[in-house]
Order: structure tokens, then sequence, then C-alpha cells
């Protein structure tokens, strides 16, 4: 019997509007991380979006494959999918047949604006709880109506956190913001060690090459990953090295080849590269856990050298698997890096230091190699007026790549264990357990507090402030109004 384990016909049903959980993107992969550590206490539907979802409009009874799984038998769990993440007439008719105790919405807010203009109604018959992932730098104010219409906000990094509480310093709440950071599954990533299986697995898929150092790149193709950099920078690594050295190093880039929102990655190669010296290998199956466990355990690292990243779930997965990371100062990647203070403590965020980017802290965990910014810029757009674009340097990444290759295999494998023990630890919270745990947590306390929100709010109107020139069209006072007028 799980822990925390509630029958099926006594739990609260919540619905998650996220990615379809059956998807592998990062949303999806982690709606469905809380869902599955979460199904033993919770009833869910998941109104999983998609871009041009094949199964939009049909619903998915996935209950069967999530006992299996979770090992209970009575587990309720839907999947109704739609093209992008809805719409109020959709979101209406569920609301009406499922009756949630609570809704739950992951990803950008900008995606939710349509949510938003019905947040009152929606919070008249349950609350709305948003998991944020928001990454940077200014305070991003332009959300404040957003955080100000959710009755919790979970976030996934303590810098995340922080910024929406300086969103919402003039509106103050207790339990209204909690840390709830990212979780893997540790079960699914793992060191393997003297595996026949794994040892053919690689070799099919090295083609028969051995390598002294191989890093690995697992991200989206799309610009603000900065996928070209970390090529450019694999190259400038390896041109510090004698060529019968470099000959035996490897980048692995698990994504698509060629994406719109990205770049032509084998034209950066051909362009940068000469393949006999700076080998790239493009990896670009869609493979099951089992495999892309695999192709972690290939790696000494994990690099990235991204814009703006809220968490950087790769890098998560593949600490898990016991590989070190190589990353930018920003986001929650600085959580998983667990930066120091003065005392040897664990740093958190405020007013005073926003973000560790500037450098004030520089000792991390020894799984880490991080790469403090070097320039910053302001990017924006209509619905996102301005964002730190919080640039690395090609050369900066070229020696962070050399300190982990000087280190040597012994080495590497030493501090990616440490990692791994890092992110399955109770202070990090980085597991999929920790994760469900902090949601259960947070959702339980609301719904014990929770009280819907009234229909109408009356407001005391003086001299100070009257609207003037304000002519109000005349009001029907039926039946119904003076009713509604009177319950108040």
């Amino acid at each position: 019997m799980k822990e925390g384990y509630i029958p099926r016909d006594q739990r609260k049903k919540v619905l998650m509007l996220s990615d379809d959980i059956r998807t592998h993107s990062g949303v999806g992969n982690m709606a469905k991380e809380i869902i599955f550590n979460t199904a033993h206490r919770y009833n869910w539907v998941n109104v999983g979006g998609a871009v041009k979802h094949p199964d939009a409009g049909k619903g998915f009874d996935v209950s069967p494959d999530v006992n299996k799984i979770i090992n209970i038998t009575d587990s309720n769990v839907k999947v109704v999918a739609c093209d992008g993440y809805g719409d109020p007439t959709m979101l209406r008719t569920i609301i009406s047949q499922e009756k949630p105790d609570a809704i739950v919405h992951f990803t950008d807010p900008r995606y939710w604006i349509w949510l938003y203009a019905m947040e009152n109604e929606i919070r008249q018959q349950c609350p709305l709880i948003f998991y944020t992932i928001w990454d940077d730098l200014p305070y991003p104010m332009w959300n404040r109506e957003f955080y100000r219409s959710d009755d919790m906000l979970l976030c996934i990094s303590k810098q995340t956190k922080n910024l929406v509480e300086n969103v919402l310093r003039d509106h103050p709440k207790p339990g209204l913001v909690n840390y709830v950071p990212h979780g893997i599954d540790e079960n699914k990533y793992f060191p393997v060690i003297n595996d026949l299986e794994f040892e053919v697995w690689k070799e099919k898929f090295l083609e028969g090459e051995e390598y002294d150092f191989v890093v690995m790149w697992n991200s989206r193709n799309i610009r603000r990953k900065n996928a070209s950099d970390i090529i450019l920078a694999w190259r400038t690594f390896l041109d510090q090295l004698p060529i019968e050295q470099a000959k035996k190093c490897l980048l692995i880039m698990h994504t698509e080849k060629v994406f719109e929102h990205g770049t032509d990655l084998p034209a950066v190669v051909e362009a940068m590269c000469d393949p006999e010296i700076h080998k790239v290998k493009f990896s670009i199956d869609k493979f099951p856990d089992k495999e892309l466990n695999y192709l972690y355990n290939c790696s000494d690292a994990h690099m990235f050298m991204t814009d703006n990243e809220g968490w950087g779930l790769g890098l998560t997965e593949s600490l898990t698997a016991g590989r070190m990371i190589i990353a930018p100062v920003q986001g929650g990647m600085q959580d998983q890096m667990r930066f120091e203070d003065e005392n040897g403590d664990w740093i958190d965020f405020s007013t005073e230091h926003p973000s560790n980017a500037d450098g004030k802290y520089k000792k991390c965990g020894e799984w880490a190699m991080p790469i403090f910014p070097k320039t910053r810029s302001i990017k924006g757009s209509p619905l996102t007026p301005y964002i730190f674009a919080s640039q690395c340097s090609i050369e900066d990444g070229a020696i962070a790549l050399m300190k982990v290759y000087k280190l040597g295999p012994k080495e590497r494998q030493r501090r990616g264990i440490a990692g791994r023990d890092w992110v399955m630890s109770k202070e990090s919270g980085f597991t999929s357990k920790g994760m469900g745990q902090g949601f259960i947590k947070n959702i339980d306390k609301l719904l014990e507090e929770w009280k819907p929100q009234p229909r109408f709010s009356v407001i005391k109107v003086d001299d100070s402030t009257k609207l003037d020139n304000y002519n109000p069209a005349p009001i029907s006072l039926t039946p119904e109004f003076l009713k509604e007028i009177q319950s108040i």
C-alpha cells in the first residue's frame, strides 16, 4: 500500500491543464510524473494539449497503465486530448462533466490568456493552481494579474519563487507561493554498470568506435537553446588538444537536425568542423526510457549553453544517470548546481541577490562545471515585453569542457555519482517522488483552506472614488438578480 493512499471513491479530483502526458515534451513528462506520483491520492483528468493533436476531442482512460506503474489497483486517470491548450467552451464542458475539486495548469502564462479571462468563473467552483516555470529577470511585472488570479503558485526553481514573490510584493498572502522543483524518476535513469545488453547497445550506437571523452546535448533545436554555440564551443575546445586526442572525443546531439524554429545543425557542423577531428554525432530517434538512459550512460557529461532556461530537464536526467553537467548559471540550473553561500548552505534568492549569474558565489557541487554569463541583452515580444538573455561566451564554454576533460574518467565518474546522490537527497527534492510529495502537501493545504470567490464584490464608493461622467445603463431588476444581491 502506497504511503498516504486514499481509496478511489474518497479522493479529490484534479484537472491538469498541460501537454498531453502521453507525449515526450518536457511539460508532458513532468505532468505525467506529477500525476503518476499522486494518483494514489487524487483522481486526475489531464486536459492534454499538442500542436494539431491527432486525437483532439477524444477521451482516454489510462488508469490500467498507471496501476501497473505505481502498483495500485484503483487509479482513476483520464486524458482528454485537445489542440493547443484548449478554449473556454471546452473547459466549461469538462468542468460541468467532471466537477473537479481543483485545477492545475502548467507552463508559460502566455498560453493561458483565455483561462485567466474566465478565472473568476472558475474560482467560484474550485481553486486554480499554477505550476510556473518563469526563468529570468527583470521581474515580469506584466504577469502580475496572471499570478494574482491564482489561488496558489508552485515554482520550479528558487529563482522563479523569488521572481513571483517580487511581482506579488504588493499582494502578499501567506502560503500563496511555494517551491516545488522538477523531479526525475531515479528508477528510469541510473548508472549502468557491467551490463552486457548496454554494452551491445553502446557498440551499435557508436558504430564500433571507442572514445576517451563523450559530451551530450539533449534538447530541442530552437533558437534560445543555442545548439550552434555548443558546436562552436566543442570545436574551440578540441582545437586546444593534440589532434590524436581530439579524434578520440565525441559530441552527441540528441535533437532534430533541422527545425524551422532553430537551425540547420548539419550545415553548422559542415561549416565549422573538420569531420576527422571535430566529431559530432546526431541522434534523432525517440528512445524509450531504457534506451535514453543508455544514451546518457554513453557520455561523460551533459552540456547546455542556453539563453533562457526554466529548469533544464536533460541535465537532471543526466545527473540522475550519474553524469556531470556543464551549464550556464541561470534559472533552475542554479539549483541543480547547488551553489553555496559563505556558511556552506545552499543559496537562496532575494531582491538584493535575485540571481547568481553575477558570480557572487563560485563554489558549487563538484558534479557541476558552471559557465557564468558573459553578456546580457534584453529580448521581448508583445506578450513578453522584456526578459534578459544571458549569453555565455564560446571561449568560456570551451574552457569548461577542458576542465571536465582534464579530470580524467575516474574522477568524472566519481563526481557524476555525487551528482546522482544530490538529486536523490531529501535536501534537493529533485526526484519524481519528491515532486509528487510537494504537490500533495500544497494541494491538500489549499483544499483545506480554500473558499469560493463570491460572484459579486460590494465596494463602498465615496466622493474620493466617484467616476466623473459615468452614466450607467438602467438595470432590469429581475427576481433572479434581486435574489443574487440579497445573498451577498
